[in-house]
């Protein structure tokens, strides 16, 4: 048996993060943030001007990505960027290039050497369909469209971000879409995975559930 491994997928503003974070917070285990690395990637390219459709520069720039987690913080080459990955137009470029089989490539090995004792909590797109398939627990987080944008619009105002609801829920309809039939890792629920639709579940309900998937798994 390897170091147990719980997976995280879903659509994007589905919770996957608070989720995973406060997963691993309860069992004691390391939390991998696969997003941010995307995202991290989108940044680090927007900033050094390479083109966002330069998939031979954009893996080169993932494979020496000078990232860093560090208590709770994400550091790009030095400096903090906890917040600017954040920001909606990273997270539409990170969307965008997250379709490159190159860059995704470039960026597996980094995300498997996060898998160490006692175990790990990976959050991000296709963590049990591609990354680590083989996870001890896959969970699909889902929610509708309206609410995820409800929640983002939320969470953007709260960090005194000006935001637009209907310009949010149009953005995530079409990510949505892009990452459905993108041809490399479409955004689906892993086999075996336990579909969790948290609509109408607040954080500490999705997380219970996720615990007893997690502890029963005779149950799931």
């Amino acid at each position: 048996m390897g170091v147990p491994l719980i997976a995280i997928d879903g659509p994007t503003a589905s919770g996957k993060g608070t989720v995973a974070q406060r997963v691993a917070q309860v069992l004691g285990w390391a939390y991998l943030d696969s997003g941010a690395l995307y995202r991290l990637c989108a940044l680090a390219a927007l900033r050094a001007g390479v083109d966002l459709d330069d998939e031979a520069g954009l893996a080169a720039l993932a494979a020496a990505l000078p990232a860093r987690f560090v208590d709770g913080r994400i550091e790009l080459d030095g400096h903090d960027v906890t917040e600017a990955i954040r920001d909606e137009a990273v997270g539409n470029a990170a969307s965008r290039i997250a379709v490159l089989p190159a860059l995704r490539a470039s960026l597996l090995g980094l995300q498997r050497s996060f898998r160490r004792p006692p175990g790990l909590v990976a959050d991000g797109r296709d963590m049990g369909t591609v990354v680590f398939p083989d996870a001890t627990l896959k969970v699909f987080l889902t929610a509708t469209a309206e609410s995820r944008a409800e929640r983002r619009h939320k969470q953007l105002i709260e960090k005194g971000f000006s935001a637009n609801l209907a310009d949010l829920l149009r953005d995530l309809q079409q990510r949505d879409e892009r990452d459905a039939n993108r041809a490399v890792a479409p955004l689906r629920p892993a086999e075996g995975a336990v579909v969790i639709d948290s609509t109408h579940l607040d954080i500490d309900q999705t997380v219970a559930q996720v615990l007893r998937a997690y502890r029963h798994p005779a149950r799931r």
